[in-house]
């Protein structure tokens, strides 16, 4: 994650994102910099517009608002009257059965 926040820093002060620049900030943060991830990152990063992955990212959250404010599903408060009254029909039918 440090290799992205540093890739992150880079862009947002203006700076080009090579594999020197993301070493440099890595190591400035205590961290000794794997040369294989930060290969990676930078082919990664090769032809991306950070700045439009950046503004997608900001308004996923948004997007996703509206779907969490809707009204919630009704609550299952057990069966209707109709259904109780089926229910209560049938256990007479059946006790019915049992004393003829």
């Amino acid at each position: 994650m440090e290799y992205v926040y540093a890739a992150m820093l880079l862009h947002k002060t203006g700076h080009k994102i090579d594999e020197a620049s993301i070493k440099k900030v890595v190591s400035a943060a205590g961290a000794s910099p794997d040369e294989a991830k930060v290969k990676a990152l930078v082919s990664a990063l090769e032809g991306v517009n950070i700045d439009e992955v950046i503004k997608k990212a900001a308004a996923a959250p948004v997007a996703a608002a509206p779907a969490a404010a809707a009204p919630e599903a009704k609550k299952d408060e057990g069966p209707s009257d109709a259904e109780k009254a089926a229910q209560d029909e049938a256990a007479s039918a059946g006790l019915a059965a049992l004393f003829g």
